[in-house]
């Protein structure tokens, strides 16, 4: 089914994820007001939050620039990633997901700073004091797509060390 079919196949992927991205995001904002909270589990909760800046809130109280900032870095990802998708064969399962669910996860967030000027954040986990910062389905797909990426960077490191 592949075979002979180039990466772009996997977009759907993207396609899907973008999709499931943006619904939750909607429900979240129309249906939970700002910093409202509903503990789902002891360590678990959706906690409603704008995000001004990237990963973990980096650079959110910069004073606006960064929103652009993001968004070029987004769009010239995007464009690798399909760029690169399209090189592809459609069969290298590890890299074309990889690659899509990076996509998808851009392409959310740079969604929401070019429409709301900040990103939708509600998953949230937490333990007594700590907690870890919201995120949200595209950050979710960003950091799978990071962690098949490095599969895939040492898997094809030990098939060459096994060659020589």
């Amino acid at each position: 089914m592949l075979k002979g079919r180039s990466g772009l196949v996997w977009l759907g992927l993207s396609v899907i994820l973008l999709i499931l991205d943006q619904i939750t995001k909607v429900i979240v904002s129309t249906q939970m007001k700002l910093y409202q909270s509903i503990e789902l589990l002891p360590i678990f909760s959706f906690t409603y939050v704008h995000n001004y800046g990237a990963a973990f809130s980096f650079l959110s109280e910069a004073g606006g620039w960064q929103r652009w900032f993001f968004s070029i870095i987004a769009v010239t990802i995007s464009v690798l990633l399909v760029y690169w998708l399209k090189k592809l064969p459609a069969s290298n399962k590890l890299l074309c997901s990889a690659y899509s669910l990076v996509l998808a996860g851009a392409l959310g967030n740079l969604y929401d700073r070019l429409a709301y000027g900040y990103v939708v954040d509600f998953i949230h986990f937490y333990y007594e004091s700590w907690d870890f910062p919201a995120f949200n389905i595209a950050d979710m797909a960003i950091s799978i797509g990071a962690a098949l990426l490095l599969i895939d960077a040492f898997k094809n490191d030990n098939a060459a060390g096994e060659k020589s």
